[in-house]
């Protein structure tokens, strides 16, 4: 079989395609037929070698895959042969390892699909998870708005859509028409061109001067700031991205000067249920069947064939791309 390996990190090019032995599925295992592979951050993260959660070298940096069953381990008696299955490396002990046409895994981490869902859409549902979960922990019965800072990416995308199945206003931000367009076609109420406009006005405008009561946001920097001067009272600001800037300014400061509004502030990481796999496999079934109803409609942005995982690479690290990149073997 086929698989994408790093030996070194780096760019893109550090991956090659390798021939390796078609695994066998161990006592309590399950062989996965590789339907599609995602490209999404940690994979990335992995090839640089910046992942905290990242595989020793040499590595597969996949991390999302949907597939069917082909063969069982002994003792496997929850799944049988022919399911059609997703897998999130975040159930693994050890991340990546997807970017391959055959994968053995234990039979717990794998999630049966109904036969309805198309895999190649549900290999982005890993990515709807953190969208999902962070909703799940900060939105409450007095919600009414939030903002999304980069309504347009793959995880910004997804709070858009999952929060509008909520009831929910939706303001966001995005770097250029095309974007513009793809947000509001996920049902962006409000959407802003932050190259163009300056964020935090709008947002007021929008809201009628009274801001928002969640705030996402995976960019941090400097623009943080005026993230957490656009919440409601008692709003939260959620940062989920800890590989960018911190704010030069005192964040703590910032939020005492705006102590009438009681804001809080929440840092995220999806990392959090590696020790509560309860909670996020049942995240992940709400997910599987929002999918199923037709709830959630996950965009594929480009399909390339895996012999092709370099480019994909190349498009996923110039940010150009509308929807996920997907590969199939």
């Amino acid at each position: 079989m086929r698989s994408a390996i790093l030996e070194v990190a780096g760019g893109p090019e550090v991956m090659t395609l390798v021939e390796e032995a078609r695994p066998i599925p161990a006592r309590g295992e399950v062989l996965i037929r590789t339907h599609a592979m995602a490209v999404s951050g940690p994979d990335a993260l992995i090839r640089r070698g910046v992942y905290k959660w990242g595989p020793p070298l040499p590595a597969n940096p996949g991390n999302e895959m949907t597939g069917v069953i082909v063969e069982l381990g002994s003792d496997v008696t929850t799944v049988s042969v022919g399911d059609p299955v997703l897998l999130s490396s975040r159930e693994l002990s050890v991340r990546g390892g997807c970017y391959s046409e055959f994968r053995a895994v234990p039979a717990a981490a794998v999630h049966v699909l109904p036969p309805s869902v198309d895999l190649k859409q549900a290999v982005v549902l890993p990515s709807y998870f953190v969208a999902h979960a962070m909703l799940s922990l900060t939105v409450t019965a007095r919600t009414r708005s939030i903002f999304v800072n980069g309504a347009a990416g793959t995880i910004g995308a997804a709070l858009v859509e999952l929060a509008k199945a909520r009831g929910l206003q939706v303001i966001g931000t995005v770097s250029s028409d095309d974007k513009a367009a793809y947000a509001l076609s996920k049902g962006l109420d409000r959407v802003i061109n932050y190259r163009e406009e300056r964020v935090l006005d709008r947002v007021m405008e929008f809201t009628g001067n009274s801001g928002v009561d969640v705030a996402f946001d995976h960019i941090i920097g400097d623009g943080f700031i005026d993230v957490l001067k656009m919440l409601a009272d008692f709003g939260t600001a959620v940062a989920f991205n800890s590989f960018t800037p911190v704010p030069k300014e005192d964040v703590f400061h910032t939020m005492r000067e705006l102590s009438t509004k009681s804001i809080a502030l929440r840092v995220f990481s999806s990392h959090t249920f590696d020790h509560d796999l309860t909670v996020l496999r049942g995240l992940t079934a709400e997910l599987i069947a929002m999918l199923a109803a037709g709830t959630i409609k996950p965009t594929i942005g480009i399909e390339l064939p895996l012999e092709d995982v370099v480019y994909a690479h190349r498009r996923f690290d110039a940010g150009d791309v509308i929807g996920k990149i997907v590969m199939t073997p």
